[in-house]
């Protein structure tokens, strides 16, 4: 594998996931979670922006969306040509007053993405019709979650006039939520995975690290690549250059079935239908 490549050369192949409406989302993105805010932020954007990412998840919780936006204006690229996801806290109560201040933050228009970040008891179909009122109005392109396991999912699929475009969730070779996957697809909700490297504590697993000398590539990279034939979007977190750049370098070799067999029985969630 070639980890010296150009800085800027874009990952070949990379995959899209298509939201519906025209909305195109990178199945590979750039998680910024617990980054500080500063310069440690920015530049972990700005570098997996030069390794050919287009896409950046955030959020309020996170506190770095001010980051995000900088290293975003100094990229030189078009607004069209990067994802930007950002979360609504449901602790604070009114969704487009924060959308608002998202928007402010991260110096944009619109956000590609909007998600509850994660399901609690008085958030329903009242906060949902303002997520589809946002969307309708253009300040975000798609709506979503995250965190949602099956049965708050057909709570809010059966109140939704739109369905959830997205529900991200923890999801790595050690977090197999096979049922929750497979009611996502059924109903056509894409799954994203955070923590796809499992906070790293999968890295030194012997399965993985045996699949990874095999293959030669790093475990970083077979997981990643397990979770993008599961058909995941992944947002793996990084703020190591050299990392970032090996870590969108999944597009170029594939995992075999005993491969992926044998990745999908390292799972701990019994193949939960539950998010957490």
């Amino acid at each position: 594998m070639d980890l010296m490549a150009p800085i800027g050369t874009p990952p070949a192949g990379q995959p899209v996931r298509d939201l519906g409406d025209g909305v195109l989302m990178p199945m590979l993105g750039l998680g910024v979670w617990k980054i500080p805010q500063g310069r440690e932020a920015e530049q972990a954007v700005e570098w997996a922006l030069e390794a050919g990412y287009r896409h950046i998840d955030t959020a309020t919780a996170y506190r770095n969306e001010r980051s995000v936006g900088a290293a975003l204006a100094r990229s030189g690229l078009q607004r069209d040509e990067i994802f930007v996801t950002t979360k609504w806290m449901p602790l604070r109560p009114n969704p487009e007053r924060e959308l608002a201040r998202s928007l402010e933050r991260l110096g944009l228009d619109y956000v590609d993405l909007y998600l509850i970040h994660w399901p609690v008891p008085w958030v329903g179909a009242g906060s949902w019709r303002t997520f589809e009122a946002l969307r309708a109005r253009g300040v975000t392109r798609a709506i979503g979650v995250s965190n949602y396991g099956a049965d708050r999912l057909t709570r809010l699929l059966a109140e939704a006039t739109r369905p959830p475009a997205v529900n991200q969730v923890q999801f790595s070779p050690l977090h197999f939520r096979r049922e929750l996957l497979e009611y996502c697809s059924g109903h056509k909700i894409a799954l994203e995975a955070y923590s796809p490297l499992a906070h790293g504590r999968a890295l030194e697993h012997p399965v993985i690290v045996q699949i990874a000398a095999r293959l030669e590539r790093t475990p970083a990279q077979v997981m990643l690549r397990w979770a993008i034939q599961h058909d995941a979007i992944v947002i793996p977190k990084s703020t190591h250059r050299e990392r970032i750049r090996a870590n969108a370098q999944i597009f170029d070799f594939v995992l075999g079935p005993s491969e992926m067999q044998a990745l999908d029985g390292l799972d701990r969630t019994g193949g939960s239908a539950k998010a957490r």
